[in-house]
């Protein structure tokens, strides 16, 4: 690894070298709301600017991130003696990004490395899908999934998880009040974006997702200015970005971060410092959860992307395979790490009990 490369700063607690986040004026430049105010031109270039195309990618400049896979053994360094966690994105974490959200499906070997990894760690998917939506795509009942960006938690399915901290019952729905207003609004947006050729309004139960990957760029000034007359109406939702998408959601305090900090909790790690989350995603709505991870100085933020961009994350990958592939390092790592601790285990027997038999020889009195 090269001086460029090398983490720069250390976080005193989980003992890993993380680099301070980037460029945050920026990131709070990208994430003003709608409900702000903010007109619909500037609205447009904010979109074009979490959208790159592959000509403005070429003009970024910006020091990328540690390659997980690189300092590989220097994060299971840092674990080691504490309990690792697992929280995963779905869409371009493990699976890839489609113009069909309907068809974002996983492979069947990323499912396997999936299911291994979640019976060694406790393991949560974290996704701004329906929750119901997001388990279809996955089909893993022993892992937890918050969908709706963490407005809607439930605990791995009774006898389902390995682990035994896991709590089956766990159930949080913060916004359940905001259910009549989503599915009012999800309506009118139907209707209303119909015009515009490639634009597709997805219900995620307790948020709205306004996809603009098959729209015409042409076209995004006109479907952000359909979206700003509906929510004019509606000072409860608030819109934010994510990858060639809006995300409409309540304006209660609760994100990806939120939804991070209650499973820890629900787990029995909410004050422990022996704990090591590790939170991997792509999106812009996964900076709740980096964020939080910064400010705990617990565990880490992978971030998963081919480009450089602002981020609170402390590591990279750059797509889902590399995903796959850290996740069966930690896999194999973890077996191995057990195959160790029987071995050692059994030599400190076969020890004890030599010295019982010589204990026991040197002071056996002849009659």
């Amino acid at each position: 690894m090269t001086k460029k490369q090398k983490v720069v700063a250390a976080d005193a607690k989980s003992g890993v070298e993380v680099p301070p986040p980037l460029f945050t004026a920026e990131v709070k430049k990208m994430f003003v709301e709608i409900n702000g105010g903010m007109k619909v031109n500037a609205w447009v270039d904010s979109m074009r600017a979490s959208s790159p195309t592959s000509r403005r990618r070429r003009e970024v400049s910006r020091d990328r991130l540690p390659p997980a896979l690189e300092v590989f053994d220097e994060i299971t360094n840092a674990s080691k003696g504490k309990q690792i966690v697992m929280f995963l994105d779905y869409d371009g974490t493990l699976s890839p990004i489609v113009d069909d959200p309907d068809r974002a499906y996983m492979s069947d070997a990323m499912r396997a490395t999936v299911r291994k990894l979640a019976g060694f760690f406790p393991t949560a998917i974290v996704s701004g899908r329906c929750r119901d939506k997001v388990y279809n795509f996955v089909k893993l009942a022993e892992l937890y999934y918050a969908g709706s960006h963490g407005m809607d938690i439930r605990g791995p399915c009774t006898g389902s998880s390995k682990n035994k901290k896991s709590s089956p019952s766990v159930l949080c729905q913060p916004a359940s009040e905001y259910l009549p207003m989503i599915d009012e609004v999800y309506g009118i947006l139907m209707e209303k974006t119909q015009s515009t050729a490639g634009a597709k309004v997805e219900n995620n139960k307790f948020c709205l997702s306004v996809h603009f990957r098959c729209v015409d760029e042409k076209k995004w000034s006109e479907l952000a200015g359909i979206v700003k007359s509906v929510l004019k109406n509606y000072p409860k939702l608030r819109l934010t970005q994510g990858r060639k998408v809006l995300e409409i959601r309540p304006t209660i305090k609760w994100d990806k971060g939120k939804a991070l900090e209650f499973l820890l909790e629900s787990l029995g790690y909410a004050n422990c410092t022996d704990v090591f989350p590790i939170y991997i995603g792509d999106d812009r709505t996964d900076e709740d959860a980096f964020k939080v991870l910064r400010e705990r100085g617990q565990g880490f933020g992978i971030l998963v992307s081919k480009i450089p961009r602002d981020t609170n994350a402390s590591y990279s990958l750059q797509e889902p395979s590399e995903v796959m592939e850290f996740l069966q390092r930690l896999v194999d790592w973890k077996e191995r790490t057990l195959v160790d601790y029987e071995r050692e285990s059994l030599r400190s027997l076969k020890k004890q009990k030599v010295w019982k038999d010589q204990n026991y020889h040197g002071n056996c009195v002849c009659i």
